[in-house]
């Protein structure tokens, strides 16, 4: 993408967002959708009865995207109105066209119903990318279902787990904002042909007051655009509410991409995982031998990003004076491009995460070993009392043993030697200490869970999405 030195450009843009989505949010994506758009309403007007004729829409149709972006710039400095700027732009390019393009229209006809077609393709595009998220953890987990490791509550060692356990309490949420995404595409309404403040009265009195035409006019428009639905009242926008509801979903990816990045970040300090980590790749220019997780804290600063902007959108909503108030636009503008282009450049880098994190197996097995001893002690209490033992004495001496172990832990910095102060006490003879310490003996259904949830919540996306799971990115830092 060209660049020139000299001037701010986004960083969403230029390291992190796909082309594609960067696409989408274009000038030419926009302008070129709003003379499809005039075109659109033209054609549903010749065909309700006005007088259109067919030369004037096969005109507009020729130059839907012979779009001159100088000479629309040119215009809206003189007309400070960018809708008009765009009508006398596309008039000067279709003249046989000029005196009917924008007919009975708002200016929010075109912006609004804009936005709305390039934020379903947006999500569209969103769905798929969470759809190979969870793809790729459905794989890891599935890879690594029955590999113990040590749980943490508080960041505290805890009872065990397994890593691809682990890993399905990452992949779930991002099935929950798969879910949420689709609920939004599948209930995203479109504006329509409403009129300036909503009462469609501009379009009524070109239908000599024929209410029937003035709906088709409104379902035709929606329907050649995929749409089914049209809000059912609007103002002169459509309700603002719907881009706090799609800045959402938004977020909520970004909170479980932060929350598996974050654990990512933890975990590699433990040396028990780490993302993907390249040959020629430079962990710190001063500590040659670090291999920082760049691109999960990459991740988690652009989920805060995400975060922070998803209350904007509701205060913009909130402030929406009577039937509209122009302090949405110049917050939107920036608001709903840049949360689809954050999240988008968030799962770029997710997807080669999770398509590419190092497990090893030595370093959990050894934490796994260093902690069991203290988890594993209900269940040497229990073989001893089954062998023979007084449980209540039983559980002193392992009391008072546990102690002993923990202060040469902690105050010595030793190895755990609680296993063979209880092996050496006598009245622990009988307990199969092997057998007891087995960490697959503490990790419950794990493995099962795994299974079952792969299969019940996994697999749907991956038929669902089948065409989204060869996705292939790469990043651009």
């Amino acid at each position: 993408m060209a660049k020139d030195n000299d001037i701010y450009t986004s960083p969403l843009v230029e390291r992190n967002a796909s082309r594609r989505m960067a696409e989408l949010f274009s000038p030419r994506k926009k302008f070129g959708t709003w003379r499809r758009l005039w075109l659109e309403l033209a054609t549903a007007q010749k065909k309700l009865g006005l007088d259109i004729k067919q030369s004037q829409l096969k005109q507009m149709a020729r130059k839907l995207d012979d779009i001159d972006f100088k000479k629309a710039a040119k215009f809206e400095k003189e007309f400070r109105h960018d809708v008009m700027a765009h009508v006398y732009t596309f008039g000067a390019a279709a003249p046989k066209a000029g005196p009917i393009i924008h007919l009975g229209a708002t200016s929010c006809y075109v912006g609004d119903n804009a936005d709305l077609i390039i934020i379903r393709e947006a999500l569209e595009l969103i769905a798929g990318k969470v759809a190979t998220v969870v793809n790729l953890l459905g794989k890891f987990a599935k890879k690594h279902r029955e590999l113990p490791t040590l749980g943490f509550t508080h960041y505290q060692p805890a009872q065990l787990t397994t890593v691809g356990k682990r890993a399905t309490l990452w992949c779930y949420e991002f099935a929950m904002d798969l879910q949420e995404i689709e609920h939004r595409l599948e209930t995203l309404l479109f504006r329509g042909a409403k009129g300036t403040t909503g009462t469609q009265a501009s379009f009524l009195a070109l239908f000599e007051g024929k209410h029937s035409k003035v709906k088709q006019l409104d379902k035709a428009v929606a329907a050649a655009f995929g749409f089914k639905k049209t809000c059912a009242v609007t103002g002169q926008t459509y309700q603002r509410k719907i881009d706090t509801l799609v800045v959402n979903a938004l977020a909520s990816v970004a909170q479980s991409a932060h929350k598996l990045c974050n654990d990512v970040r933890l975990l590699a300090n433990l040396k028990e995982m780490e993302e993907p980590f390249e040959k020629s790749q430079i962990g710190s220019s001063a500590m040659a031998y670090k291999r920082n997780p760049m691109r999960c804290e990459r991740t988690t600063a652009l989920s805060r990003f995400v975060l922070s902007l998803a209350s904007s959108p509701a205060m913009t909503a909130s402030e929406q004076w009577l039937e509209r108030t122009l302090d949405d636009s110049a917050n939107r503008r920036i608001v709903i491009p840049e949360a689809f282009l954050a999240v988008d450049g968030i799962l770029e880098i997710l997807i080669n995460v999770t398509g590419g994190l190092v497990v090893y197996p030595k370093v959990i097995a050894a934490r796994v070993a260093a902690e069991l001893p203290f988890m594993a002690t209900e269940n040497i209490l229990m073989a001893a009392v089954k062998a023979g033992g007084n449980r209540q004495e039983l559980h002193e001496r392992i009391r008072l043993h546990s102690h002993a172990a923990a202060v040469q832990v902690k105050r010595f910095g030793k190895p755990n030697d609680l296993i063979a102060r209880l092996s050496s006490d006598m009245a622990f003879a009988k307990v199969n200490f092997e057998k007891v310490l087995n960490p697959r003996a503490y990790i419950g259904r794990a493995p099962q869970q795994v299974d079952e949830f792969i299969r019940d919540v996994v697999t749907p996306i991956r038929k669902k999405y089948r065409k989204d799971l060869t996705r292939k990115v790469e990043l651009n830092v």
